[in-house]
């Protein structure tokens, strides 16, 4: 029997801005071990018996990014295919077009187990063991879900009451004098949001229960851009059709209505890193019981958590307590610790806004490589441009700006007007508005450059292209 682990890739992380945003989500947050959320779901997937591929379903704009974590980790060279989706709508439709997928490569019987790439899971035999028993349900036609064993009694969850195996009720997120009771009673979970399936039978219970999800889905899988090959197999989601799928969750769909739903209850170590008291928990404490992560000087501060690593600056604190400080190079958060819950509303008023931060860091990924904006003013912007071994952006114009750009490590490749010509580093070159121009690193090593644009306007969206390797980039 298969067991294809599929990871869920998406979400804003609202509550964690400044250091999650957009195009740089919670998932791809690094711990203080090196590793990223994503990565660590991927080793934890890939470790388990019997797996011959992994399954992802994200935002297409962060496919590179997930390939690039991917690659640090899959020593093996496991297999790994993707589910592109043009924006979230919620985990019913990822679910449903997984099974899909799934159902058609490897067969009715086939097991999906459903993992959200922003989970922390520290006791990973204790997790085998776990899955080990989903298997067994989920080979018997159950839909499975994980129930944790809650240390606390936590609001921010959904809950579940088991009876061993046996699903009584789903409970939403409950007061704090219930949620004493369900921990007190024993008989409640935390409701994990990880699940285990056959791809048959996710199928038949969706058609039954939320078959306007399963149809649209269809629909939209019908018109959807495949591509199979020995190197890569992604299905790239039509937008059109992919709006008119019903935005629901897997639980609302099919898990609250379905009378073939078992748990498996279970000790982990399992986190749900939703917020900066999550953080928080995960780092070591000094003496006055602070957090503390990159260069700080602090006096009379107690209980907070502060977070600057990266960003070259030192941060300082005097006489403060219980407050979050996370700085990052293009925007500071100061929070009350009992308020981190409504970061959120900060990072929705800059997506209100349309500012810049809610959905960029300063440096910015891309399929061919980063850029990170130096410096900018009135008709000027400064960029540093790093691009991989082998990869090219655009063939490209811009109406309103010039650029100068200058090879500090490296060779570069470059189309000018009519003209090609390689530049060393320690050289330059000068691309005029209006001609057309592309950048491509030939070498086996990181080409680094900088790029100085000048012009009237300076906006990413100054851009005509004529030939994209990567469809968007």
């Amino acid at each position: 029997m298969k067991l294809i682990p599929t990871i869920l890739c998406g979400g804003a992380g609202s509550r964690l801005w400044p250091i999650s945003r957009e195009q740089h989500t919670k998932p791809f947050i690094r711990l203080t071990d090196g590793e990223s959320l994503l990565q660590k779901a991927f080793i934890r997937g890939a470790a388990l018996p019997g797996v011959t591929e992994i399954l992802t379903v994200t935002n297409r704009d962060l496919q590179f990014k997930t390939l690039d974590d991917y690659s640090e980790v899959n020593d093996t060279g496991l297999p790994t295919s993707f589910i592109l989706e043009p924006f979230g709508r919620n985990t019913a439709a990822a679910v449903a077009t997984a099974a899909l997928q799934v159902m058609q490569h490897h067969g009715d019987d086939a097991l999906l187990l459903v993992l959200a790439a922003d989970h922390l899971i520290s006791n990973h035999s204790a997790f085998a063991e776990a899955v080990d028993q989903a298997v067994s349900l989920a080979g018997n036609g159950k839909l499975v879900t994980f129930g944790i064993a809650p240390n606390a009694p936590e609001t921010g969850y959904g809950y579940i009451e088991a009876d061993g195996n046996n699903v009584k009720c789903f409970v939403e997120k409950p007061s704090l004098a219930l949620a004493q009771e369900y921990v007190a009673s024993g008989r409640f979970y935390w409701n994990s949001g990880m699940f285990c399936f056959s791809a048959g039978t996710l199928i038949r219970e969706m058609t039954q229960h939320c078959p306007k999800v399963m149809e649209a889905v269809r629909n939209c899988l019908k018109v959807s851009r495949t591509v199979h090959s020995t190197e890569l197999k992604q299905t790239d989601l039509d937008k059109v059709a992919f709006a008119s799928v019903p935005d629901i969750s897997i639980d609302y769909a099919v898990m609250e209505r379905s009378s073939n739903v078992a748990v498996v209850p279970c000790d982990i170590g399992w986190d749900d890193i939703g917020s900066w008291s999550a953080m928080d928990r995960l780092g070591e404490q000094d003496a006055a019981g602070n957090t503390l992560a990159g260069d700080t000087i602090l006096h009379d501060v107690h209980n907070s958590y502060i977070h600057c690593e990266g960003t070259g600056r030192l941060v300082g604190a005097v006489g403060v307590d219980n407050l979050v400080i996370v700085d990052t190079p293009d925007a500071l958060l100061v929070a009350d610790k009992s308020r981190v819950q409504d970061v959120k509303f900060v990072y929705n008023a800059l997506k209100q806004q349309g500012h810049e931060t809610y959905k960029f860091h300063r440096t910015v990924s891309r399929p061919w490589g980063t850029y990170t904006v130096l410096e900018e003013g009135p008709r000027f912007k400064i960029k540093r441009i790093e691009v991989k071994p082998g990869a090219s952006l655009s063939l490209q114009m811009h109406h309103h700006r010039s650029e100068h750009w200058i090879v500090v490590s490296g060779m570069a490749k470059v189309i000018n007007g009519e003209k090609e010509l390689f530049v060393n580093t320690n050289e330059s070159t000068y691309i005029p508005a209006g001609h057309k121009h592309r950048l491509e690193n030939p070498g086996i090593l990181d080409l680094v450059m900088i790029e100085v644009q000048s012009g009237e306007y300076l906006g990413e969206d100054d851009i005509v292209r004529f030939e994209d390797n990567y469809g968007r980039a």
